[in-house]
């Protein structure tokens, strides 16, 4: 293929995305092989870091997975000892999961490792445009999230606190480049 020719999606916001993303899961799968986890592990980790003890359902809702995708990775999690699984008290049928010591640690290393990626994400993006790629992806989501009928919590807009108010026309603009 000759240097010059440009990939037909070049000019595609889509196209863009999705090469970003799979670039930035492909640094982050690097990563967190270096802590001993696969990709989607980390997720289960955070999830249970930041919102503490849950049920399978409430973890899969979470992640938007179904519940026999969340008992598998938090099963693998089991075996290295990251989390633990324990019966609610007074009913037994009702199993929590929580982070183990060592999980905590992982835990607070994905958060380190993500923060570590973001930076390189964004190298050379002053803090204006970094806001504003965030408040343009929650969007796109949104409208996907609503066509697919997906779950939409998650994407709720902190563009107040951003200070960013952009007009239509500076979201269009934007949404072009």
């Amino acid at each position: 293929m000759d240097n010059d020719s440009k990939h037909p999606g070049i000019k595609s916001v889509g196209w863009a995305l999705v090469q970003t993303s799979r670039l930035h899961r492909s640094r982050t799968g690097d990563k967190l092989s270096e802590l001993g986890l696969f990709a989607g592990q980390e997720q289960v980790l955070q999830a249970l870091g930041s919102s503490g003890p849950m049920t399978m359902g409430e973890l899969a809702t979470i992640l938007r997975v179904r519940p026999p995708t969340a008992s598998k990775t938090v099963s693998r999690l089991s075996a290295l000892k990251l989390v633990e699984r324990h019966t609610e008290p007074g009913d037994a049928r009702v199993v929590r999961v929580k982070l183990t010591k060592e999980g905590k640690r992982k835990a607070a290393a994905i958060d380190a490792l993500w923060d570590e990626v973001e930076a390189e994400l964004l190298q050379g993006f002053d803090n204006k445009d970094r806001k504003r790629l965030r408040k343009l992806l929650r969007r796109a989501a949104k409208n996907l999230a609503g066509i697919t009928g997906a779950d939409q919590s998650g994407f709720e807009a902190d563009d107040e606190t951003d200070g960013l108010e952009a007009s239509e026309p500076e979201l269009t603009a934007a949404a072009a480049i």
